[in-house]
């Protein structure tokens, strides 16, 4: 399965409720998804289903990409993807359902834990807000430590200046 990490995009620093999970993605934010959804499916690596955690700023990441790469399922939301969730068993069951391309619109600090745990390294500078990591997961008896995948990194792509990175 090729999985896609994505870190949401850049956020308003507080909502109109006073409720973190309400924080919207700012105009500049939205660009810059816009952008970086353009350069995955420029180069190819446009996903076949976007799966959101369910915050605001996470959803709206995940509605963007889906709208630029032309995707017609509705985005998924997860409540694994959610800050403190458990993304290692939503990967399982993807890995598990055969699933191919699909993309994971969450958080920091839980993707940076995520990735390190995949490929067994962060990018140097954490995941960036909007930045995507590409990863291969392969269904093998071992993989790591008993979640019956091995997983490989394949790229990562700078938000800012939308420069690849390929393993």
């Amino acid at each position: 399965m090729k999985l896609y990490v994505m870190r949401h995009g850049p956020a308003e620093d507080d909502s109109p409720t006073g409720r973190d999970a309400d924080r919207a993605l700012t105009a500049s934010g939205r660009d810059r998804v816009r952008s970086v959804a353009k350069a995955l499916e420029k180069e190819g690596e446009a996903p076949a289903v976007v799966i959101s955690s369910p915050l605001v700023r996470a959803l709206q990441t995940a509605e963007i990409v889906a709208a630029q790469t032309g995707i017609a399922e509705p985005v998924e939301i997860r409540r694994e993807i959610a800050p403190g969730g458990d993304v290692l068993s939503l990967l399982v069951e993807l890995v598990g359902a055969g699933r191919k391309r699909v993309m994971i619109v969450g958080h920091e600090p839980d993707l940076s834990m995520l990735v390190a745990r995949l490929i067994g390294r962060t990018p140097p500078e954490g995941m960036l807000k909007a930045m995507v990591v590409g990863v291969k997961l392969t269904p093998e008896g071992a993989g790591i430590e008993g979640l019956g995948f091995a997983a490989s990194e394949r790229f990562v792509l700078d938000p800012k200046s939308l420069a690849w990175q390929r393993s």
